[in-house]
């Protein structure tokens, strides 16, 4: 007689990250639009700086293109940790609950962080500086965030088993930022050195500090 074996079939939704990406390259569309000028000047980035120096002004931190992208920017290196989570071993990629924790902690942190900094600027006397080097990081991390982008997609969609993309990736983004430093150091040398004490206290406080954290953070749990 034959005996009936019944497989648990499992389905994997991922309708969420395709309406996600849609979101995401959507925004960038109308950008590309709506700030044609602007968005042509930012896509260029890593080769001229003429970006950051047009829109340098403080009002520009809360203007709809730099908060239209930085939305990008947080689905972008939320779906590139849930890769990397993915790729570890620890977590599905499909799972949606997972995503939201992702990018509700990430959002949580990043505007924590900038309220804090705010707060330690005006402490120190030190604003002036503060709101140029967040809208600096701004630009750059959003642009950081703009190329990973369709990398994310790519990725999503396709089962990867080599360490070295991740590895390669992840080292590359430590690098950019590394370089979003030194690049800030450079355009604001002589304010820095005005104030050397309080922007080393600041860049160990607020700077170094969250993220030894945030990785201590996750590593434990």
């Amino acid at each position: 007689m034959n005996t009936i074996t019944f497989q648990e079939r499992i389905i994997s939704y991922t309708d969420w990250a395709t309406l996600l990406f849609i979101v995401a390259f959507v925004i960038i569309a109308v950008n590309r639009n709506v700030f044609a000028t602007r968005f042509y000047e930012f896509i260029r980035l890593a080769i001229s700086d003429k970006y950051t120096k047009i829109y340098k002004d403080r009002s520009n931190m809360l203007s709809g293109f730099t908060i239209s992208m930085f939305v990008v920017q947080l689905l972008s290196l939320s779906f590139f940790i849930l890769l990397l989570i993915n790729q570890l071993g620890i977590k599905e990629k499909n799972d949606g609950i997972v995503f939201i924790q992702i990018i509700t902690f990430l959002g949580v942190f990043i505007l924590s962080k900038y309220l804090i900094e705010k707060i330690i600027a005006t402490t120190f006397q030190i604003e002036e500086f503060n709101e140029q080097f967040n809208l600096l990081k701004v630009s750059y991390r959003t642009y950081l965030g703009f190329i990973l982008l369709p990398i994310n997609l790519i990725l999503y969609y396709n089962t990867l088993q080599s360490d070295w993309i991740f590895i390669v990736l992840t080292s590359l983004l430590v690098l950019f930022n590394a370089l979003t430093y030194i690049i800030a150091i450079k355009i604001y040398q002589n304010l820095v050195m005005r104030k050397l004490f309080y922007f080393i206290l600041y860049l160990c406080t607020l700077e170094i500090a969250p993220y030894y954290f945030m990785y201590y953070w996750i590593t434990k749990n």
